[in-house]
């Protein structure tokens, strides 16, 4: 963005998922975007996790008087012509390829899961919980009895990790 001149104070980032809706970055710009400013984002799909979202967001920002541009799309959006019928029909393709790469990587990501538990590999983040704290969380179960929250205050594993790896049913007691 800085290539672009743009001064570092209007330069907005979120460094969550763009799947989230909770994004203090583009909710900053869009605050701070006033009527013949232009939102320069890197790729359009950046401001919507939908076409409709992103179409919307779009829409409201014209009848604001604010523009939106891209740098990274194969096709240039600039929507400082909202009446011009090839940006708007370049806007709606770049929103739906990029509410269909969306899908397509959360499918992926599914087949890989699916694929590694198949396999009996462990899916998701590491374990934070020390092993041995564990199996003593599963002693105090098995052996002595004990219920999660005895479990809890005696090896400080939280409530959910206790329950998950103390009861193969997944219920508290």
């Amino acid at each position: 963005m800085r290539s672009e001149g743009i001064p570092a104070r209007h330069i907005y980032v979120d460094k969550k998922s763009g799947s989230t809706a909770n994004r203090p970055g583009l909710h900053e710009a869009l605050d701070q975007a006033r009527d013949g400013d232009v939102i320069v984002v890197h790729t359009l799909d950046r401001l919507g996790r939908t076409v409709r979202d992103t179409l919307n967001l779009i829409h409201d920002l014209a009848g604001r008087g604010v523009g939106v541009r891209n740098l990274a799309d194969p096709i240039r959006v600039d929507s400082a012509k909202p009446e011009d019928p090839m940006s708007q029909l370049a806007v709606v393709m770049l929103a739906l390829f990029g509410q269909m790469e969306r899908t397509y990587a959360i499918e992926r990501a599914a087949h890989a899961r699916a694929v590694a538990a198949a396999k009996g590999k462990r899916i998701g983040r590491p374990s934070v919980v020390d092993p041995a704290k564990l199996a003593y969380a599963a002693h105090l179960r098995d052996q002595e009895n004990q219920s999660i929250s005895e479990i809890v205050k005696a090896t400080g594993v939280s409530a959910p990790a206790s329950t998950v790896t103390c009861r193969p049913d997944h219920r508290r007691r």
